[in-house]
């Protein structure tokens, strides 16, 4: 988590527009392309790049007659596979969260709670709805750009962006405490009038008449 954190608040700038370039340059080409070729593409790009740093300093170590070893060694020696005990960990987790997902599934969709199952149903109706205007691949690239830019612009004006929302929390709450004023005002002159008696008068003066 703290490595996210510092990812959308570009702690590290470098990291971060690292970061948010591939994963934009990544979702709008699936927005083009087909999963295969986007994949194709990335591993010929990245073979390209490592198969003319090979050379190249293949080349630079004949020449200068020197011998410094695969450009790539200290990559190459670095311990990149998963410990019985990490994967178990991750899997327990993923386990409990899987768990918990298909119980609550359970629940909402069998109607153990008819007003939580009425609330999925409006969410699902919501989201057909933003289905019918938005793709996935759209969507996920707005949730990245939300992502890396609304941090960092909520960061720099904190001050102006806290103020424009207390100010609009305070209009609200005026505009509910007036409606409920009026909303009470017909049943509080109601409740003068059946208790200043004149409503006593009024209905006995027209009893008398009949």
């Amino acid at each position: 988590m703290n490595g996210l954190k510092g990812l959308v608040y570009w702690q590290e700038p470098r990291k971060s527009a690292l970061v948010f370039g591939g994963s934009m340059l990544v979702l709008t080409s699936l927005a083009s392309f087909s999963v295969i070729s986007v994949v194709s593409y990335l591993l010929l790009a990245l073979l390209c790049v490592t198969i003319t740093f090979r050379v190249y300093k293949s080349v630079v170590q004949a020449v200068q007659k020197s011998d410094e070893g695969h450009p790539f060694k200290v990559l190459m020696e670095r311990d990149i596979s998963i410990s019985p005990d990490t994967a178990r960990r991750y899997m327990d987790v993923f386990l409990v969260k899987l768990n918990t997902a298909l119980e609550q599934i359970r629940r909402l969709v069998l109607v153990e709670d008819v007003v939580d199952s009425l609330k999925l149903a409006v969410v699902m109706w919501f989201l057909t709805c933003v289905g019918a205007v938005f793709n996935g691949i759209t969507l996920l690239i707005l949730a990245d750009i939300i992502l890396f830019c609304t941090p960092l612009l909520y960061e720099r004006n904190k001050t102006q962006i806290d103020g424009y929302l207390l100010r609009v929390q305070s209009q609200l709450e005026q505009e509910l405490a007036n409606d409920g004023n009026i909303f009470g005002a017909p049943k509080k002159q109601n409740n003068d009038l059946y208790s200043d008696g004149r409503f006593q008068n009024t209905a006995s003066g027209s009893f008398g008449a009949l």
